[in-house]
Formats: structure tokens, C-alpha cells, sequence
């Protein structure tokens, strides 16, 4: 798998998906509450719409990547190190991947078990002082929650250097709709007991109104900003892998995770690199075969925490 010339001197991997409703032509935006859907005029005038914030997809890159039954990365990425949680019987609870701050979790940082957060406090001890030195956080990062080095933490607690530990995106995400047009139509909840029944305690019927969208360009951006991995100075075999799994979750992402809601069902029908020109992204199976190895390579560094495994138990 070849990742130059990224790996040299090109400051940015952007790239495009187009998307398409995979049935009919109809699909759900994100809502915002007081806003509901965000419409916006672009700059040359046309209707647009938000269809999946920048928050939204980073979830939606970290999900994909885990599996569920198996609490566990999906295979090609056993072995990353990652935060679980526990509850006090020992069952699974949460961990740093799924949880929408990562290391900030309150499951992770306010329980009883100080474990991770002792960690934390005696490896970034020397920035309760002075600047923040990001290489450094980007080292612990990498050691107990590589995941975080992609899409960017802030370790709000005063304790922890004051409240001033912040790593930002360096993998971003969005999707856009453009020249838009409303697709109304409604509903009604029915009650086939008492239809006139009291509706303000659920019974009775109740018609509802509901917007979708149609738009002849549904797009997905992604960037991933090189020149912060290189800056976070943790060398070029550390720099092959997160750039493999940045590509990785964006790849996996098409492919699995674009039923964004019950009625936003997308297909991806193509991909392309915008930035650099004409650089190609690997195709899936090739980073699949590639991280298994980029994963052992880097462990091989004494870089991942021993077990990569950090366990916590939460209780208040």
C-alpha cells in the first residue's frame, strides 16, 4: 500500500463522496433543537442543507470501527489501545471509542476508579505550567487511546493542567445537500380505541406534519489535516498508521455506515481525491490486509500502553 506522497510534504488529504438516497429519492437531515433542519443560501444563492455535522460523522468514523458483539475493534484494528469501562458487577459499560467526548467521558474521569485519570495526571504533570506541549499529549494519546489522536479530545478538568489539554480534529468530516427542495408530507398516530381520547396523555389520534428533502447532489467531504500528524513529531511509522486508519474509517464508512437514520439511507457512488491531484485512496481490502501489520509495527515501538487494554470500573 503506497501513502506517498503523504507522508512527505502535502499538508492536506481531501477528498469527495457522492451520495444518493439508496431507495427513492427522499432522505432526513440531521435536526438541531430551535432549528430543525439546517438550511443555509450558498454563496452563489443556492438552497443548502446540512445532511451530517462535523460531530455527527466523527461519531459515525469512530462507530464503525468497533465491534459491538464482540467488544472489541473490528478485526483489522485489534490491538489499538483503547479505555473500556466497566460497571461494578464487571459488565461492559461504555469505552473511549463510543463515548462522544472519548478520554473526557465522565464514565472515564468522575468514577471512584482514578486509574486512567492517575495516568493521565502523572504523564502530562509538567504542563500544569507554561504552554501545553501538544507533542507530548499527542504521545499519551497515541499510548492509551490512539483513536483520540485522530479526532481530537479536550481534557476539561481543572486538574489536568488546568482545564487546557486540547487536541484538535485532525480528521474531519461533513455531508451537504445542495440545491434543496422540501419534500413535505405527514402522518397520524392512530388510536383504534378511542381516537378522541385525551391526546396530552397519549391517547386519541394525533396527525402529524413531516419535511424531508430531495437534492440532485448529496455530497460527503472528508479532511485529514497531514501536516498536524507530522507536527505531533511521533515519527513516520506512527505517521503510516494513522493515516491508514484515517482512510480506513472514511473507507468503512461508505460502506457501512451510511443508514444515518430510519429515513436517511444513502449509498456512496463514488469517491475521489480533490487534494492531492491525482493521488487514489486505497480501496478497503488493501487497508484491511496493510493495519494489522501497521498496528503490530508500531506496538513493536514500545508506543501502546501494556495491555493495550486500559480497564476502568465506574461507579459514582
Amino acid at each position: 500500500m503506497n501513502l506517498e506522497p503523504l507522508l512527505s510534504d502535502v499538508p492536506r488529504l481531501l477528498m469527495e463522496a457522492d451520495l444518493a438516497p439508496i431507495q427513492g429519492t427522499r432522505f432526513q437531515p440531521t435536526g438541531f433543537p430551535d432549528l430543525g433542519a439546517a438550511q443555509y443560501e450558498g454563496p452563489d444563492g443556492r438552497p443548502m442543507l446540512l445532511v451530517e455535522s462535523a460531530q455527527s460523522m466523527a461519531n459515525r468514523l469512530e462507530t464503525v470501527c468497533w465491534d459491538q458483539d464482540a467488544d472489541d475493534w473490528v478485526s483489522p484494528l485489534r490491538g489499538l489501545p483503547v479505555v473500556k469501562v466497566l460497571d461494578k458487577a464487571g459488565k461492559p459499560l461504555t469505552n473511549s471509542v463510543l463515548e462522544a467526548h472519548r478520554l473526557n467521558s465522565p464514565y472515564i474521569l468522575e468514577g471512584k476508579d482514578k486509574t486512567l485519570f492517575d495516568l493521565l495526571k502523572q504523564e502530562l504533570a509538567h504542563m500544569e505550567e507554561g504552554p501545553v506541549d501538544i507533542r507530548k499529549l499527542a504521545q499519551t494519546l497515541l499510548k492509551v487511546d490512539t483513536n483520540a489522536v485522530l479526532h481530537g479530545v479536550f481534557l476539561a478538568k481543572k486538574d489536568l493542567a488546568g482545564g487546557r489539554l486540547r487536541l484538535p480534529r485532525a480528521l474531519s468530516a461533513f455531508i451537504e445537500a445542495e440545491d434543496v427542495r422540501v419534500a413535505s408530507s405527514g402522518g397520524v398516530k392512530n388510536d383504534h380505541v378511542n381516537p378522541s381520547g385525551d391526546t396530552s396523555r397519549g391517547f386519541g389520534n394525533v396527525p402529524f406534519a413531516r419535511d424531508e428533502y430531495v437534492s440532485p447532489r448529496i455530497k460527503a467531504y472528508f479532511n485529514l489535516d497531514l501536516a498536524q500528524i507530522r507536527a505531533f513529531g511521533l515519527g513516520e511509522q506512527v505517521d503510516r498508521l494513522l493515516i491508514a486508519l484515517a482512510l480506513y474509517k472514511v473507507r468503512r464508512f461508505l460502506v457501512h455506515g451510511l443508514r444515518l437514520r430510519t429515513a436517511c439511507d444513502l449509498d456512496c457512488q463514488a469517491l475521489r481525491v480533490t487534494r492531492p491531484e491525482g493521488w487514489e485512496a486505497p480501496e478497503l481490502s488493501e487497508l484491511e490486509a496493510a493495519l494489522p501489520g501497521l498496528i503490530e509495527a508500531v506496538a513493536g515501538e514500545g508506543r501502546f500502553a501494556q495491555p493495550a487494554v486500559t480497564i476502568v470500573t465506574y461507579e459514582k
